[in-house]
């Protein structure tokens, strides 16, 4: 299904009215259409197949970790729909020669961050889409993120971050490939 701008504004002033504002005053008349033009954006990631993305470079004989850190994304909590912000760290030890161009993970943590989704979701979803696509001997997927709804009602804890990871074959088989991982990400 594809996303019914129209339907969201027509949603978003029930909304307002719904908590006692008035949708047609000055400041908000704008509103149901920015939201709706909003949703498209961060939800963008809804009808995108992230494993499509990752392309594979041939030729390149690498076996050693590949690691892109702090790969900044935005989310949506799917229990609130309050923003999630944090950062992806990614490594992936290459097999067969198959190697992806480094742009090509951040992509991945686009599209799937780009849908209402829970941390815990993202994180095996990252890691099973690079296990599945590009066959590496592993892959480690830490994220770090902040999460309004933790933070803003609630409990009302502000800055805490919640960390989540997923690790495969032999990032979870072997233990030094895991701490290497680890105290590569902890590095600044």
């Amino acid at each position: 299904m594809a996303m019914n701008q129209k339907r969201i504004e027509k949603l978003i002033r029930e909304f307002l009215e719904a908590i006692g504002e008035n949708p047609g005053r000055p400041g908000l008349i704008e509103t149901p259409r920015r939201v709706a033009e909003m949703c498209k954006e961060i939800f963008a990631g809804l009808k995108k197949d992230p494993r499509r993305v990752l392309k594979m470079i041939h030729g390149e004989k690498h076996d050693e970790m590949v690691l892109l850190k702090d790969i900044p994304f935005y989310s949506v909590c799917e229990h609130h729909l309050l923003p999630v912000l944090g950062k992806v760290h990614i490594a992936y030890i290459p097999a067969g020669d198959r190697v992806t161009g480094l742009s090509k993970l951040a992509r991945v943590v686009d599209i799937i961050s780009k849908r209402p989704q829970l941390q815990e979701r993202m994180t095996k979803q990252i890691a099973d889409n690079i296990m599945e696509v590009l066959k590496p001997a592993g892959v480690g997927v830490v994220i770090e993120a902040r999460h309004l709804c933790l933070e803003m009602r609630g409990i009302k804890k502000p800055a805490a971050v919640a960390v989540t990871s997923a690790v495969r074959g032999i990032f979870r088989k072997d233990v030094r490939t895991r701490e290497e991982f680890v105290n590569l990400v902890k590095e600044k």
